[in-house]
């Protein structure tokens, strides 16, 4: 028997502590659209998912984002499945609805059954360095190595790259690569012929990897740069777009990232990323898990997921501590681990 469904759409506004500097600009705020599911077949349960596109990026940050998700949701309702072939191009949504039907299966924000949903380990992450001038980049890096992160990502492309470099070193001359790993993300910001020389250069830092040194969507350019890189490249924004199984092929076989960075909300939700990792896998190319700047309902949502995948690598997760105005969820961070406390509905 097909499953009814009612489902509910809630528009969110969010704001952050601080400015969100990246080198496409910064964020205030964060925009989201929370969904809730409830049916018969579950009396007294609600499901609830987050659909939130990042501006000017995401594939699907439509101008009436919110008329084409009541449609989709309008579907799910009707038909009591969520068509994840027919809506490839709209991956925010398809997160917070695939999110919303496992709230509603599990009853319980534990959406897989883990040794993290259970408490009894946590999620290694990298302690996350926004963009800003130097002496506040130098004191985010004294706090996350502080707090006990061993593995810490620098956003750059912001300010002068010298300066960059030398943030980088003062972390190496106090931590070498055994004790710290460093990774970078310059968001595209090198010009294609100055990026093999600036990579160059931070190679000589025994850094673990740069996510997209140079702006997607330049295929010639960037499989030129990660046939010759010193650094290991990893793929993000290039990600973005290649919907479809064969588009996500053809792309790891003509541009050959050592890396891909999966973020659901923006490469497919859980079952594109799925094919992401699986098709990365055959190919030996490394990956891992980060959020979107999701607020917690996402941001748990991501990461009981990653926990089904129990790697060991440091995932890019968010610590729940962006916005002023959050929601609570059972996530806490204890030293360079996200764990689950507490078993919510």
């Amino acid at each position: 028997m097909i499953p009814s469904y009612s489902i509910d759409i809630f528009p969110r506004l969010f704001h952050f502590k601080k400015p969100a500097g990246t080198s496409r600009g910064v964020y205030t705020e964060r925009r989201s659209w929370y969904v809730r599911v409830a049916s018969e077949a579950c009396p007294g349960r609600e499901g609830w998912g987050e659909c939130a596109p990042l501006p000017q990026l995401s594939v699907d940050d439509l101008p009436d984002y919110e008329g084409v998700l009541r449609g989709i949701c309008a579907e799910v309702a009707r038909t009591g499945q969520v068509d994840t072939e027919r809506w490839r191009e709209y991956p925010s949504m398809l997160f917070g609805l695939e999110t919303a039907l496992r709230h509603l299966e599990r009853g319980t924000y534990a959406l897989w059954d883990t040794p993290f949903s259970h408490g009894e380990e946590g999620i290694c992450i990298n302690g996350l360095i926004w963009m800003g001038d130097h002496d506040a980049m130098y004191g985010q890096i004294r706090e996350k190595l502080e707090a006990g992160f061993r593995c810490v990502k620098l956003k750059i492309g912001a300010i002068g790259f010298e300066e960059e470099l030398d943030l980088l070193r003062f972390i190496r001359r106090h931590f070498p690569a055994r004790e710290v790993e460093l990774r970078v993300d310059a968001n595209g910001a090198f010009a294609p012929a100055e990026a093999l020389d600036k990579l160059k250069r931070l190679a000589e830092l025994d850094l673990h990897s740069i996510e997209q040194p140079i702006r997607a969507g330049q295929w010639d350019e960037m499989a030129g740069l990660t046939s010759v890189s010193p650094l290991p490249v990893a793929f993000d924004e290039e990600l973005i777009g290649h919907c479809s199984l064969e588009a996500k092929r053809r792309l790891l076989d003509a541009l050959h990232p050592q890396y891909i960075v999966l973020k659901p909300s923006l490469h497919g939700g859980f079952s594109g990323c799925r094919e992401w990792i699986e098709e990365a896998e055959k190919r030996n190319v490394g990956w891992w898990i980060t959020s979107a700047l999701e607020s917690n309902v996402g941001l748990n949502a991501i990461a009981q997921w990653c926990a089904t995948w129990h790697t060991r690598m440091p995932q890019g997760l968010g610590t729940g501590m962006l916005f002023t105005d959050n929601v609570p969820m059972p996530l806490e961070i204890r030293k360079d681990c996200l764990w689950y406390v507490a078993d919510g509905d």
